[in-house]
């Protein structure tokens, strides 16, 4: 791949230092520059044209968030933030994904953790470089109206339909997957369902453990519908969304018509490549608790995981929907599903909150 230019944005001149040699340990990275605080950056991004920016949240004079909303609209670059591993760290990375940062790395509590959070990293940045700027920076939803269907607001590419499959004619589970680029999409979709719908929703989010509560949290305080951080024994309930716990597997125990969730394996070993939560995983037991009534939808994300737990759903005669690559911050796991013949639909982010509730209205 082509080299990427970095800056890189820290208030600690040790960070600065040790995390600029770390990536240039990696041929494919180059870092041009370095800056200690927001309104340097801003001037450094507009005199080194960098592909990607590596940034601090906290900062002084301006701090990440401020600073990343004045980026996207002086001088739009993919940006990767560094996050602090505390409750007010991980709601600042939710506002900083809001405000179009492309993804995030926790900083390490301890010094000889550095080099694995700048692995990370690497990767991060060479996924960053790769970003179509126009998919980055999308203004956040407001609450909307309180009306069943909502109307894209721009132009949008057609949505693409498969053969139809049979289906039961009832929806009670909607799974929704996503990676890369997944808490700025979901912003798109959870606030734009309406309090009362007639089914329960569960999110599966790739995101390091401690920051899928303040997502949560985030999404809650711009829905109407009721969203929270799932927890062992919680029931899916209509107007309920849930959400996955970094770090846990999580599947569907049957219970009366519907079903409640179990949470397990934290801490456990995973296989090369794998996920926790995976998507496959928790969409694979709604295919087999739900059957027909389940529904599934895949959003942005780097890989693979999702495309067969969407097939499983499919095959039971759910629905399905993959998001059109014209939105999608990475295109990587909604074309597994499409290429794996997995999604019924093929839809443009702004209008899959529109598709769910057509299957109830």
């Amino acid at each position: 791949m082509p080299l990427v230019k970095v800056l890189v944005v820290d208030d600690s001149s040790l960070m600065r230092r040790l995390i600029s040699r770390l990536l240039e340990e990696d041929k494919d990275i180059k870092v041009i520059g370095t800056a200690a605080d927001g309104l340097e950056a801003i001037q450094q991004i507009k005199a080194l044209r960098p592909d990607v920016v590596s940034m601090d949240v906290e900062m002084p004079k301006l701090d990440g968030i401020a600073t990343l909303r004045r980026v996207m609209l002086e001088c739009p670059v993919p940006v990767v933030m560094l996050s602090a591993h505390t409750h007010e760290g991980a709601r600042a990375t939710m506002e900083a994904l809001s405000a179009g940062a492309v993804d995030f790395v926790p900083k390490p509590g301890k010094s000889a953790e550095l080099p694995i959070m700048v692995a990370d990293l690497k990767t991060k940045i060479k996924v960053a470089a790769r970003v179509s700027l126009r998919r980055i920076g999308r203004p956040t939803p407001v609450r909307p109206a309180a009306r069943p269907i909502i109307k894209p607001a721009e132009p949008a590419p057609p949505v693409v339909s498969a053969r139809k499959q049979p289906y039961c004619g009832k929806i009670d589970l909607v799974v929704i997957g996503c990676s890369t680029g997944g808490p700025a999409a979901l912003q798109q979709i959870i606030p734009y369902l309406p309090a009362n719908l007639p089914a329960g929703v569960v999110v599966v989010q790739h995101i390091p453990v401690g920051f899928s509560k303040s997502m949560a949290e985030h999404l809650d305080k711009k829905s109407a519908i009721n969203v929270r951080h799932a927890e062992e024994g919680d029931e899916i309930k209509p107007g309920r969304v849930l959400v996955c716990p970094a770090g846990y597997d999580l599947n569907f125990k049957p219970r009366g018509n519907g079903a409640t969730v179990t949470l397990s394996n934290f801490g456990q070993p995973l296989a090369p490549g794998g996920f926790r939560p995976s998507v496959d995983r928790v969409m694979k037991s709604a295919a087999e608790v739900y059957g027909c009534r389940a529904m599934g939808v895949l959003l942005t994300g780097m890989g693979k995981d999702g495309a067969r737990g969407m097939l499983a759903i499919k095959q039971q005669g759910g629905l399905t929907i993959a998001e059109h690559e014209s939105t999608c911050v990475v295109y990587g796991m909604p074309k597994a599903a499409v290429d794996l013949g997995a999604a019924q639909k093929i839809v443009p982010l702004p209008q899959i909150a529109q598709e769910i509730q057509a299957a109830f209205y």
